[in-house]
């Protein structure tokens, strides 16, 4: 099933909750350089930090992001989200003021919305046939 590797445990559960997250910047704006993703992967990674999250991965081009999270149970993806965005917008915007010349009255770096997929583990076929064949009394 799972990679043993990447199983972490809480105080009642065990559990290995990946997503992968795009954020897309405001009007598809090609804005980002290399520096731009340097320093926004350092402000995702305090936010994760924040909320007892790993940044596993981290990558960009001049309109988008991709972000792989290992996350625990008892945080909420949507929130999570919600504050990568705000805060990276934020932060963003006060370190690199040229950024905000792309987004005229918007005032935000981000699109209002963003893909969230789940990944890791068994294909859900298999998971499915898993389930399947398990023992259940008679």
């Amino acid at each position: 099933m799972a990679d043993h590797g990447d199983i972490r445990t809480g105080r009642h559960c065990v559990f290995a909750l990946h997503a992968h997250l795009v954020f897309v910047t405001k009007f598809r704006h090609p804005v980002f350089t290399a520096r731009h993703l340097e320093r926004m992967e350092e402000i995702m990674r305090d936010v994760c930090l924040d909320f007892e999250t790993e940044l596993a991965e981290f990558n960009g081009e001049t309109n988008h992001v991709h972000l792989l999270v290992n996350f625990p149970p008892k945080v909420a993806l949507s929130r999570l989200v919600n504050s990568l965005k705000g805060v990276s917008s934020r932060r963003m915007r006060q370190e690199f003021p040229g950024l905000a010349q792309h987004y005229y009255r918007a005032n935000k770096l981000w699109s209002g919305s963003y893909f969230a997929g789940s990944v890791g583990g068994a294909p859900i076929s298999i998971l499915r046939q898993y389930i399947e064949q398990q023992n259940r009394p008679g």
